[in-house]
């Protein structure tokens, strides 16, 4: 019976997966929906659903009053199954749910506590991490994601995400307290591992006073001064006698970047990339980053000193290592969709508009990009000339984007301009003043207005 289960679980899925893949997404959600209720365990199939959901979502647009009152209603529902213990079925009634809307913030938290009272926090983590992907700039999304991650006690992952989350909030102490909590769980898990079932095992590595002042240490927001230093050498002892554990290695540039050493944090990097003896894309990104703080500081000295001609030139150099930088890492990771974004936009600004859509034309299939990358599409067939091709991208960006965020102000005013540019005043003054009613500051778009309009009594007059 299990393996029967299973086939059919798994001819569900395929037939899920190739729905998504042309563009049947109602199809898609309800042939993933049967291979999760045949196969509910299996985080990969439930991963497709939840893409398969969102897609559904955005193609059929925002959701009225009447659903809204439907969610409350399913909330309920899902809620009273948790707390009589029954988990499995709030999980089954979460993911009908999310089939109505998989990016309302209450029905995630709903299905994370179903997902959490059936005792399945990876399952958890999944809800919040899909909601993240489409929206990288909400950090409490993203603060979701390492929450559930350290639950699981995946503090590798928990790590990770909260060093993201450190780069959207770089000032927040309280994230960098989290961040140095989980590396220390990291490394001592890591040291867990190393000690399991010899005598004294994990506790010799409590034990120890000065271990435990060194962790101490680790943990503290920021690191600085004889602390630094003496959690520097710590750290260079412990590759010396680890050189493949590359915890040590991250968490030694970090303090070297806390206290802006960035040859110190570069040498460390690059040292780590050769001793992993494999591509690592999160160690590369870290590299680069680093490299271009390098130069800023160089860059900042060279200008307090008076010398503008060396800062000039060290800032055209700088531009040029992160282009070719950029390249480089592209044709080693090649499948990295934000890497061709990252790309394409940078071919973009120096005018490369054939290069540009290559890459962007890939990165539109990333949840994360596509919607940005729809804008910079449309931007390069402007300045070729091709206006309709523009139109096509803005026109599928813009209803996708269900508020008049930054991006979609963008996306409308570019259609106004389109629209000006092609003579149709009426449907471009329509479009300026949908972004006017929403920001009257927005670029030049108050003395665009008044043009459109005084061209549009013009031509009345006419």
């Amino acid at each position: 019976m299990a393996v029967d289960l299973a086939q059919k679980a798994q001819n569900f899925t395929n037939r899920g997966r190739q729905a998504l893949e042309s563009g049947k997404y109602e199809l898609a959600v309800d042939m993933l929906m049967e291979a999760v209720s045949a196969a509910p365990d299996v985080l990969e199939t439930r991963k497709l659903l939840r893409a398969a959901q969102i897609a559904n979502f955005r193609h059929n647009g925002k959701a009225g009053l009447g659903a809204k009152l439907g969610y409350m209603m399913a909330r309920g529902k899902i809620m009273g199954l948790v707390k009589k213990g029954k988990g499995v079925e709030a999980m089954a009634e979460a993911e009908k749910l999310l089939c109505q809307n998989p990016l309302d913030a209450d029905n995630i938290e709903a299905a994370v506590k179903a997902a959490e009272a059936a005792g399945k926090a990876d399952h958890a983590a999944i809800s919040v991490e899909a909601a993240y992907e489409c929206s990288n700039k909400d950090p409490s999304l993203l603060e979701r994601v390492a929450t559930y991650y350290t639950m699981a006690k995946r503090w590798d992952k928990a790590r990770d995400a909260y060093q993201k989350l450190a780069e959207l909030k770089p000032g927040d102490q309280r994230v960098m307290q989290l961040l140095k909590n989980t590396e220390a769980q990291a490394t001592m898990n890591a040291g867990w591992e190393q000690t399991a079932g010899k005598k004294g095992g994990f506790q010799n590595l409590i034990a120890n006073k000065e271990q435990a002042k060194k962790l101490d240490q680790a943990n503290k927001a920021m690191v600085v001064g004889e602390d630094a230093e003496a959690l520097i050498q710590e750290k260079i002892k412990q590759i010396e006698a680890e050189p493949k554990n590359m915890n040590y290695r991250r968490a030694l540039a970090r303090i070297y970047i806390q206290n802006k050493r960035y040859a110190e944090a570069v040498e460390c990097l690059t040292a780590a990339i050769e001793a992993s003896g494999a591509m690592d894309p999160e160690l590369d990104r870290m590299l680069s980053q680093t490299r271009v703080q390098y130069y800023d500081q160089q860059i900042a000295a060279l200008k307090a000193e008076g010398n503008e001609d060396r800062a000039a030139e060290l800032e055209g150099e700088k531009n040029q290592f992160v282009f070719d930088d950029l390249a480089a890492r592209v044709e080693r990771y090649p499948n990295d969709l934000h890497l061709r974004y990252e790309l394409g936009v940078l071919y973009f600004t120096y005018e490369y508009y054939d290069e540009a859509l290559e890459h962007l034309q890939l990165a539109q299939k990333s949840p994360k990009d596509r919607l940005w990358a729809l804008y910079y599409l449309a931007m390069c067939f402007m300045r070729k000339g091709q206006t309709d091709m523009a139109v096509m991208q803005l026109e599928t960006a813009r209803d996708q984007l269900p508020m008049m965020d930054d991006l979609k102000k963008k996306v409308v005013y570019q259609l106004g301009l389109c629209a000006e540019s092609q003579g149709d005043l009426e449907k471009a003054y329509q479009y300026y003043k949908d972004v006017y009613s929403a920001d009257v500051g927005f670029e030049d778009l108050s003395e665009r207005m008044l043009a459109v309009s005084q061209a549009l009594k013009e031509q009345q007059q006419g």
